[in-house]
């Protein structure tokens, strides 16, 4: 009897072990779509119903052959253009072969703007990779801006690089120095304003500058999230983040933090799939939909 009842329990924790690694190794590959809908009176009337798709911390991940997992998933969206928030490589096994994989596909599918994330910064060979990325046709902006035209109307699109390429290893100069670079880039004719902006912990400098909808990442989700607690741990805003996934909203300006596709530092994910997300334009009522030119 006491050895049928081992047995038992053997066999009991076997399953329980190959359940737990099943989800894991789930939990870390299976994509998760995640849509957004950003409602404004501020959108221009020509964006109503206009899309992307957010891509952030790849981080030298793969997602089957030559990313063909992700690139579907990209595909299904039907996004009318890609923003790539940073940290596409990861700088402990930068891999270009399979960031420019990604890219080759994606720019297929839709345009692709890019901002530089903190590995991009602590690489030797993000020179290279970003050659590669403007022959495939890639938009990069380096503390830039940009118009994306409509019908009869346009917004503003800003990039900036993320703080890791300054040279003051400060992090309140280096916050001092992106929000001159932000203020400089701003237009003064009303644009509703799109930035993509690696760090989400600058929230209130974006709040400040009267953005109205930033693209974020490097939180990686809090890395473990807890029901009702949230994420656990993130770069630069340390235990229990502020902001670690999702949509986050003060005064006219909207934030979207993305959880990140691939990993870095830890390896595994828990409760905390890898995600792209998909962020919907809706003209709100009331809106008088002026013409920004």
């Amino acid at each position: 009897m006491k050895k049928t009842k081992g047995k038992k329990r053997l066999w009991i924790t076997a399953i329980a072990v190959i359940f737990i690694l099943i989800l894991l190794f789930w939990g870390n590959t299976a994509i998760q779509i995640t849509p957004i809908t950003i409602e404004d009176t501020r959108i221009p009337s020509s964006f109503d119903g206009f899309t992307i798709v957010q891509v952030s911390d790849l981080h030298n991940a793969e997602f089957g052959n030559r990313q063909e997992r992700l690139l579907h998933a990209v595909k299904s969206i039907s996004p009318d253009m890609i923003a790539i928030t940073g940290d596409l490589i990861d700088s402990n096994h930068t891999d270009i072969a399979k960031a420019m994989a990604f890219i080759k596909g994606s720019i297929k599918i839709a345009p692709v703007y890019y901002v530089t994330g903190n590995h991009e910064a602590r690489t030797n060979q993000y020179a290279e990779l970003k050659q590669q990325m403007i022959e495939a046709g890639v938009i990069i902006l380096s503390d830039e801006s940009t118009s994306i035209k409509g019908r009869t109307d346009s917004i503003q699109l800003i990039g900036l690089d993320d703080p890791s390429f300054t040279d003051s290893g400060d992090s309140y100069e280096r916050a001092v120095q992106m929000d001159a670079k932000l203020k400089a880039l701003l237009t003064e004719n009303n644009q509703y304003t799109v930035l993509l902006s690696h760090r989400p912990e600058l929230f209130d400098m974006y709040v400040e500058n009267n953005i109205n909808l930033v693209l974020s990442g490097h939180a990686h989700g809090g890395q473990v999230r807890l029901p009702f607690i949230g994420g656990i741990i993130a770069p630069n805003q340390g235990f229990f983040p502020r902001y670690s996934q999702g949509l986050y909203k003060k005064e006219q300006t909207n934030m979207v933090v993305s959880r990140g596709l691939g990993n870095s530092i830890m390896p595994l994910r828990i409760n905390n799939r890898p995600e792209l997300i998909h962020i919907t334009f809706k003209v709100a009522k009331g809106a008088n939909n002026m013409v920004n030119k």
